[in-house]
């Protein structure tokens, strides 16, 4: 019986645990540019046994029209992947291991973000009933335009390409965002993906741009050092439930299993909120993925107790933390040994400098 505490290989990497540090949006990207207060923040969580095992950056978007929030780190130019060098460094001399989460909001955008002249893009024209944040707070989202068709193949050629950069920054893996109604997401469900062409309609077409990103991103860096987040019943920013969710992921999975992908990373329930949504059986959903090597990593609230279960159960290989990484560099080490966990300062989660971000100790 395998314990949240003992290695375990998954893909091209040796983990010492089963803890993750879960993408946390900081919004402490000037400009776009990785900074060097990042590099300490990832660092002081990259010890391979008080920290996590493998620490996945906050997401990174993959081109100029990908991006949707103040602040955030791009990894579309040479100038990112030299700034992100300097974060893998810092992480790789501690003896850790990072992945990029990739990225694309999609219609979670707002056009002051945006190259001029551009507006949010998605499968269809459908304004998100949600909020993004900008140098004037948060604001309501941009109405976006529907993508032609022949404008995917760009994008999934931008996923590349992004793969591609985040190796030579030194990102030992990375993981393709398709969660939390982002652009993928937006794909995936039929509330959001209402076209009547070779990328909507039937199941089969919604899944079409999550398996060609998936393909390329692990044709051009290896299945190995490639993972996937899906948030199946997840209704943030404005992401309706599809229809069958069950039908969804369950045909979604088997698109995925044949790649023997590094991880597949799976938001239980909402983000940030309530576990228990719509009935979904997640254990459903992992069934296609038996024998293909890909690790299941959960996530969604999950506390000591919760984690030490799931992974003795064999409901989980892995389980990802977020929140809680904030306040708590040395997380694993709190868990293995049943320690107090520091409460985060929800005030300094978005924005700002080393308050909230860099200041919170490790205990002795």
């Amino acid at each position: 019986m395998s314990t949240l505490f003992d290695p375990l290989r998954v893909g091209a990497l040796q983990l010492p645990h089963r803890v993750v540090m879960a993408p946390l949006t900081r919004n402490r990207a000037p400009g776009g540019m990785p900074s060097v207060l990042m590099a300490e923040y990832y660092a002081q969580r990259a010890d391979p046994e008080r920290g996590a095992a493998l620490l996945i950056t906050e997401a990174s978007p993959i081109a100029p029209l990908a991006h949707g929030y103040l602040d955030t780190p791009g990894i579309h130019d040479d100038a990112q992947v030299a700034a992100w060098r300097r974060v893998t460094d810092a992480v790789h001399a501690r003896g850790g291991l990072i992945a990029i989460q990739l990225w694309h909001v999609g219609r979670i955008s707002h056009a002051s973000l945006l190259p001029p002249g551009e507006q949010p893009v998605a499968p269809s024209a459908i304004t998100a009933a949600s909020k993004t944040f900008t140098r004037d707070g948060f604001v309501d989202c941009s109405p976006p335009r529907a993508l032609r068709a022949d404008e995917i193949p760009a994008i999934v050629a931008q996923y590349r390409r992004a793969a591609e950069r985040a190796r030579e920054a030194g990102f030992d893996a990375v993981e393709v965002h398709a969660a939390n109604g982002y652009l993928i997401d937006q794909f995936l469900r039929d509330s959001t993906n209402r076209r009547d062409d070779e990328w909507g309609g039937r199941v089969a077409n919604r899944c079409r741009l999550l398996a060609e990103v998936m393909r390329a991103v692990a044709g051009a860096i290896g299945a190995a050092r490639t993972g996937v987040r899906l948030s199946p019943v997840s209704p943030v920013n404005d992401a309706a439930l599809d229809s069958d969710p069950q039908a969804l992921y369950a045909h979604a999975m088997r698109e995925l299993a044949p790649l023997s992908l590094a991880w597949v990373h799976v938001v239980e329930g909402m983000t940030g909120g309530p576990r228990e949504l719509a009935g979904f059986d997640f254990a459903a959903m992992r069934a296609p993925l038996a024998g293909s090597g890909t690790a299941w990593m959960v996530n969604n609230g999950y506390t000591r107790s919760m984690a030490l279960q799931a992974v003795a159960g064999g409901a989980a290989d892995l389980v990802a933390f977020g929140r809680p990484f904030i306040a708590n560099p040395d997380l694993t080490h709190r868990l293995r040994h049943d320690l107090p966990l520091a409460e985060p300062d929800r005030r300094t989660f978005y924005g700002g400098g080393a308050a909230g971000y860099t200041d919170y100790p490790a205990l002795a």
